[in-house]
């Protein structure tokens, strides 16, 4: 895929003033020379965090099909088209973002559908993809584990990459099938699974609402039907697609007393 060079002066004023009207930038893109976030408050964002892990990644995406969930300024999906997907799919609930996702795609020469939906609507989309990049967006899920079972029943056929914002303690809880309605001691270690609610704002951000430990996000993940088969940064995980371990979760109630 080719990338558009700037001219040999440095880049053309209204590219500029192109990518500062389709602003503010949340991910920081070289767009012909022009960086779309260069004052970023987490740096060259998200690409310090992508080149920590996409080496590991990268053998998955050739020739396959990736949905995007939350493409926000399309980042991820173009460097997954970089990669050689054969098809890519990138969706989010802001129309600015998708603006902007798709100005970039184009201007990289990326070609890749955008389309408006949310995480809840992805069972309207009738049909799977043999990747699902879910990508700083369950944090700012009032309901993150409905979203998980969706992208689980509707939309992953093989593989789910996933990233989380993670509070608390790192360690990994041993956490018991089963506990008597009396025992109470293990709700209070460190590492029990615990999804931190936040009821304001956390980062001047009203749109985070539940931040979890390791062992939360790794418990989410397998309830949803995601077997973890590597953590490829301190965020990121690689899961496949498995049998739900409870049946069938988006749909209440998810199973029955006995």
């Amino acid at each position: 895929m080719t990338r558009v060079q700037g001219a040999p002066s440095g880049p053309e004023p209204h590219l500029q003033k192109k990518i500062e009207a389709l602003g503010p930038w949340f991910h920081n893109i070289n767009i012909g020379g022009v960086w779309t976030a260069p004052h970023h408050p987490l740096g060259d964002y998200p690409a310090l965090k992508w080149q920590r892990f996409a080496p590991k990644v990268a053998g998955l995406v050739a020739r396959r099909s990736v949905l995007d969930i939350g493409c926000n300024g399309g980042f991820y999906s173009i460097e997954m088209k970089r990669l050689g997907a054969s098809r890519v799919v990138g969706i989010d609930s802001d129309p600015v973002y998708l603006d902007q996702a798709r100005f970039a795609a184009r201007m990289t020469g990326a070609d890749i559908e955008f389309l408006q939906l949310s995480v809840y609507d992805v069972a309207s989309m009738g049909e799977r993809f043999d990747i699902v990049l879910f990508m700083g967006v369950v944090y700012h899920l009032r309901h993150p584990l409905l979203a998980l079972d969706l992208i689980s029943e509707h939309v992953a056929a093989d593989r789910l990459i996933f990233q989380s914002m993670l509070r608390g303690s790192a360690d990994v809880e041993s956490v018991a099938d089963d506990y008597p309605i009396k025992a109470r001691t293990h709700f209070d270690r460190p590492g029990y699974p615990r999804l931190h609610f936040v009821e304001h704002r956390y980062a001047g951000d009203p749109t985070n609402w539940w931040v979890p430990n390791r062992t939360c996000c790794e418990a989410m993940l397998r309830s949803s039907g995601f077997a973890i088969e590597e953590q490829v940064e301190e965020e990121v995980f690689v899961c496949r697609r498995v049998r739900r371990p409870h049946g069938e979760g988006a749909v209440y109630p998810a199973r029955s007393h006995p």
